[in-house]
């Protein structure tokens, strides 16, 4: 008899252990929790596009019109401005040069800035409305994605000096880059991904992305090799960047625009301005991802960029007027555009 309680009673430790182990598992893979924490506003008027946030200088930049408004991450304030961006769309920063590189899509070329100062070093001409842009840190090059050239402008970062253009066969959209020498691009219209060697210049492979169609944001976990691309009809194509083989498709919201990966929690984003929520996805395996919540933002809200040193996101949104007459596209209503600080 005491010998058949002990093993009963070993037996339930055994399995509340497992239970536990098991509970903590869960919640480690994907708790969700994330939610609306904070409102900043964004003063002046007109649009917006990309943003990013420079970890360790503490510092986010915003896209806003005609100029690139920069903050302190943690103050939230504002701390310069880099003028005379007309059609600003992205950022990148070369931090290992001191520079940063702004796309002036109206102005049909690339401004060159100090990290530290914020004061404009130059320009450099790119393609027909330049719209993301990227540092590939191997070769040291900066890529200009131009969308209505349907080409990439290749500059040397240290020199400003454009080295090449070359087409890509489709309206371009973003970009990520290994750190490997490896660029990888989404292209709109014809819905798939290229990929590009930095060295070379050129397009190296095409890679369909069905069932995703019109690809627009895109990130990458570069120690498991995969893409993530947010796709127009609501699924995020998972792609591995060894083969372009599609290895997964989980749903997202409605107008997504850009993607983001967390490296230190697994967790892979999706912004989406048409439905206003945020899809918070968890990297099981590099083949297997779980929708773990998708969260209430702001109808508007299609781009973001993550604090990877905080785990918070930013989301720029505003207030829309409807378009008139011979107007493609709404306008923004004066005063209102804040971003969403979203974390838990």
């Amino acid at each position: 008899m005491k010998k058949t309680a002990l093993s009963g009673f070993v037996s339930l430790s055994i399995f509340l252990l497992f239970a536990c182990l098991h509970s903590g598992l869960t919640k480690a893979a994907g708790s969700g929790g994330y939610r609306v924490t904070g409102n900043i506003p964004v003063a002046g008027e007109g649009g917006w596009d990309y943003l990013v946030v420079d970890e360790a200088a503490r510092r986010l930049y915003l896209s806003h019109a005609t100029h690139v408004v920069v903050f302190d991450v943690d103050s939230h304030a504002v701390v310069g401005d880099i003028p005379d961006t007309q059609g600003v769309h992205g950022i990148a920063l070369a931090r290992d040069l001191g520079k940063g590189f702004v796309s002036a899509g109206r102005a049909n070329s690339i401004t060159i800035f100090d990290l530290k100062t914020l004061k404009t070093l130059g320009t450099a001409p790119a393609g027909t409305n330049p719209d993301a842009i990227l540092y590939e840190p191997v070769s040291k090059r900066i890529f200009a994605f131009n969308g209505r050239s349907q080409d990439v402008t290749v500059i040397e970062a240290a020199t400003g000096k454009a080295l090449s253009t070359f087409p890509v066969g489709g309206k371009p959209e973003f970009a990520a880059a290994d750190g490997k020498g490896n660029v990888y691009v989404n292209v709109e219209d014809t819905s798939e991904i290229l990929h590009i060697d930095a060295q070379k210049m050129g397009v190296t492979q095409r890679w369909p992305l069905a069932p995703c169609a019109q690809p627009s944001g895109l990130a990458m976990d570069t120690e498991s090799r995969r893409l993530f691309a947010v796709c127009a009809n609501r699924v995020m194509a998972v792609v591995d960047a060894n083969t372009g083989n599609v290895v997964a498709t989980p749903k997202i919201g409605e107008g997504p625009d850009a993607a983001a990966f967390n490296p230190s929690s697994k967790e892979v984003f999706s912004s989406n301005g048409g439905s206003g929520t945020l899809t918070v996805i968890h990297q099981d395996s590099p083949d297997k991802y779980t929708v773990v919540e998708n969260v209430p933002t702001k109808k508007g809200a299609r781009t973001m960029a993550v604090d990877l040193k905080t785990n918070a996101m930013f989301l720029p949104f505003a207030e829309m007027i409807p378009p008139g007459p011979g107007q493609k596209w709404p306008t923004v209503k004066a005063g209102t555009m804040n971003l969403l600080v979203v974390s838990r």
